[in-house]
């Protein structure tokens, strides 16, 4: 079967589109945190005939197709677990049409998402969704988690800004769903489908005004705890602004010694504000939320003074992960969303558990919308350690499962997580998913073993604890 899919594929597409040798196939193995087994084949369409007609084929001969963006994801959402087909939409990443009077855009999905941005930016527009992946990550791969970032808080995750959809069914018929349809919000049932429901091979996206004014504010605190707190006292105050990122002691050291932005490395945590709007509002806004941040134990308040400086504070935020590298070879992240009311209690017993396995924790989260990033550090050449890295994630998964929250911000579901959604939703409520997902792709042939439980990690420490 396999070697009839290859043949029928490279008939169909010829051999710049469709790949079959092993070391071809190994780059489509994994993820950022994940590896699955070589998938069978991959093709990377130019369009979307070429996607549909790839789609058919694997279905005719009962192969799996797995979407790939551009592989960063952090559940193994893109790992092919059961061999199949990749389909790598890197050379779908255009922009279809630009309709800059209505602020709207129909993009490929393999279009990075910063890209986006920069392409409409002299037309004075963005695009809202920005995800520390943002400069590698694809439009197709954030919808596929509902991605978020640091400006969720504000402007909302990636379903607040997905118009339509064009996907390809099983069957390599091409649809197109819109927020203007009647009935059923299809739009918002693809987004976050994670490629388990179709192909997405074109995304209808919302676009905004650039603000007139930004601002960047720096609050240094003794704890993380009480950084928590001012968060929800901002929020409390009638406040929202466009973010609100802390980062623990830890996390600011090893951007500090990477970015050299000027984080304080005396603070035990750091608060990272962002406003934005009429540049007359600027500075009565910043001064409330400096007031607040006082008023719960800040140590220090910085106002960022151009715009070179606000870059590197956020360049420092979004590459805090890769900066662990400083800390420890191996990093274990969770990704869990709990009440901005718990953030402090929370943050507590994050550190109580990874103390209790002996492991060192970095915070980096969203705290606006109690978006937790835990990463917990470790080297996968120790067994000790892999195995207690294992079962502090969980612990952790499970405190804030216990404090009103959930498994997921942003990362997904994917290979990794599909066991914890039975922690969140009862036997009924997997069953009408699975119902729902069975109408889409009865033959459950897109993006097998993911989201739906059956026992994964993360694939980083799973490699390890096999090794």
């Amino acid at each position: 079967m396999v070697t009839s899919l290859a043949s029928r594929l490279l008939e169909a597409l010829g051999p710049d589109t469709v790949r079959s040798s092993p070391e071809d196939l190994a780059v489509y193995a994994f993820d950022a945190y994940s590896e699955g087994r070589l998938p069978s084949v991959a093709v990377i369409p130019r369009d979307v005939r070429e996607a549909a007609l790839a789609v058919r084929i694997a279905f005719e001969c009962g192969v799996p197709v797995v979407p790939r963006g551009a592989g960063s994801g952090l559940c193994g959402g893109a790992i092919p677990a059961q061999g199949g087909l990749v389909m790598s939409m890197v050379r779908m990443n255009r922009i279809l049409e630009l309709d800059v009077r209505n602020r709207r855009a129909r993009v490929q999905p393999g279009l990075i998402n910063l890209d986006l941005s920069r392409a409409i930016a002299t037309h004075g527009i963005f695009y809202a969704p920005d995800p520390s992946s943002q400069k590698v990550s694809t439009i197709g791969g954030n919808v596929g988690t509902n991605a978020g970032g640091p400006h969720c808080l504000s402007y909302g995750t990636t379903t607040n800004h997905v118009l339509g959809i064009e996907y390809v069914d099983g069957q390599g018929v091409i649809h197109h769903t819109s927020l203007d349809d009647p009935g059923y919000d299809l739009t918002g049932l693809l987004v976050g489908s994670e490629g388990t429901l179709g192909l997405v091979t074109a995304v209808d996206v919302r676009l905004m005004a650039l603000p007139e004014s930004v601002r960047v504010g720096l609050a240094a605190f003794p704890d993380v705890e009480s950084a928590s707190e001012a968060v929800s006292a901002i929020i409390a105050a009638g406040i929202v602004p466009t973010a609100l990122e802390i980062m623990d002691k830890l996390i600011t050291s090893a951007v500090e010694a990477h970015y050299h932005a000027g984080f304080p490395l005396d603070a035990g945590a750091v608060l990272l504000v962002e406003i934005a709007g009429p540049r007359d509002d600027m500075a009565s806004g910043e001064a409330a939320i400096a007031r607040i941040a006082q008023q719960h134990g800040a140590l220090s308040w910085r106002s960022s003074a151009d715009a070179a400086e606000r870059e590197a504070l956020w360049a420092s935020r979004k590459g805090a992960a890769g900066a662990l590298g400083r800390i420890a070879p191996n990093y274990y992240i969770q990704d869990a969303c709990v009440p901005r009311t718990k953030l402090p209690a929370v943050m507590h017993e994050i550190e109580r558990i990874a103390g209790a396995y002996d492991l060192q924790v970095g915070n980096v989260f969203h705290a606006g919308d109690g978006n937790l990033h835990p990463l917990l550090c470790f080297d996968r050449r120790d067994e000790r350690a892999v195995r207690a890295v294992v079962e502090a994630g969980t612990e952790i998964l499970a405190t804030c499962i216990a404090m009103g929250g959930t498994i997921s911000g942003e990362h997904g579901i994917g290979y990794e997580k599909r066991d914890s959604l039975s922690l969140v939703f009862d036997t009924d409520d997997l069953a009408a998913m699975g119902r729902v997902r069975d109408v889409f792709d009865p033959q459950r042939l897109f993006n097998p073993d993911k989201i739906f439980p059956s026992g994964a990690v993360c694939g980083e420490v799973r490699a390890a604890a096999v090794a």
